[in-house]
């Protein structure tokens, strides 16, 4: 019955979201597309199903919540660029009569302390611009082979006297295949709308996304690879200003042509590594991401590129992932987990994941 109701409303919602989407930042809640862990940032940004006991990768995936992540705490921090703070935190537990895992988590955003000024430059005071979400996730296991699970999750923004709330949803499939060290899944990302808008009589849209991915780990050595295609429900997913076409001589036909180079554009690339049982090294790609803040001309390094380290205990897991923006720019994020059950002693309620 459960896994009815999550197949449709997810149809639902992504009926509704195919015929009411718009392109580049002209949603709301951008902060979203930040990954909120180290894993899922040395990953590429956006990852479905990388085979891995880090309870982080859950946040982006509802499907991807385990029963061995029972009592494992996520906390992540990264610093960016003028005093921009990021938190996230995340708890999971298994409830042994609903069979069901469910997780809790906040992720949070500090701009700092920001100059409010008139449309005439005048200094009004200061304010301080923030965006947060709390979020509830559950999955369950079907057969042998599947995982669903959903994520509800309320939105909160304060720009000054801008401010903006709203409930979406996130539901995922995942499929696993132990025995040829293989996992895919299928999500749909940030469906639902505003509480309450920025501006009364301008409502804005969520960062609706439909995701896929699929990792495969050799048999014979501990190297993993994974491709994550996103924004699969538009092909063309180039910002297209038609007046900036226009002024320049840019032919606006162009743009809706197929080329290889759109295709692309959807995929993230990765492969990762786990050298002695407990140093695991990411590395990734994402395309888009390397295309839209590359700059002409001009040396632009690892533009596109992320990297990532994480040394694996029994009683932690510490990792860190550093994301290469253009070639003099990059943000570090440094995040840690760790099995509280162990810790307080009550009781070992997961097992090791060996590779």
């Amino acid at each position: 019955m459960m896994l009815r109701l999550i197949v449709f409303c997810w149809m639902y919602f992504i009926s509704v979201n195919l015929f009411a989407q718009t392109l580049g930042g002209r949603t709301a809640y951008q902060f979203l597309r930040f990954p909120a862990s180290p894993q899922t940032a040395a990953l590429g940004g956006v990852n479905l199903s990388n085979q891995s006991n880090d309870l982080s990768l859950a946040f982006q995936n509802p499907a991807q919540l385990d029963s061995l992540m029972h009592g494992q705490m996520a906390a992540n921090f990264n610093l960016l660029y003028a005093g921009v703070k990021n938190v996230h935190w995340m708890l999971a537990y298994r409830h042994p009569k609903l069979q069901t895992n469910f997780a809790a988590s906040i992720f949070y955003v500090d701009y700092g302390n920001t100059t409010q000024t008139d449309p005439s430059g005048n200094i009004e005071g200061i304010y301080r611009p923030r965006d947060f979400v709390v979020q509830v996730s559950a999955s369950r296991e079907y057969l042998n082979r599947w995982k669903y699970g959903m994520s509800l999750k309320y939105l909160a923004s304060n720009y000054g006297v801008y401010r903006s709330s709203a409930i979406a949803a996130d539901v995922g499939v995942l499929y696993r295949d132990t025995a040829n060290f293989l996992q895919a899944s299928i999500v749909a990302v940030n469906m639902g709308g505003q509480l309450k808008r920025y501006n009364p009589a301008e409502p804005e849209e969520l960062p609706f996304d439909l995701q896929i991915g699929i990792s495969k780990r050799l048999a014979k050595a501990p190297i993993q690879f994974s491709a994550t295609a996103h924004h699969l429900h538009r092909f063309n997913i180039n910002y297209n200003d038609t007046l900036f076409n226009n002024d320049n001589g840019i032919d606006n036909a162009a743009n809706k042509k197929f080329t290889f180079d759109k295709l692309f554009q959807h995929f993230v690339f990765s492969t990762q590594v786990l050298i002695g049982g407990r140093v695991e090294v990411t590395a990734a790609y994402n395309y888009l991401r390397g295309k839209e803040l590359r700059i002409n001309n001009a040396a632009n390094g690892l533009t596109g590129f992320s990297l990532g380290v994480g040394v694996i205990l029994p009683k932690l897991q510490l990792r860190y992932a550093r994301t290469f923006l253009q070639s003099n720019i990059a943000y570090n994020q440094l995040g840690l987990n760790i099995p509280l059950n162990k810790l307080v002693g009550l009781g070992d309620w997961g097992e090791k994941v060996g590779w």
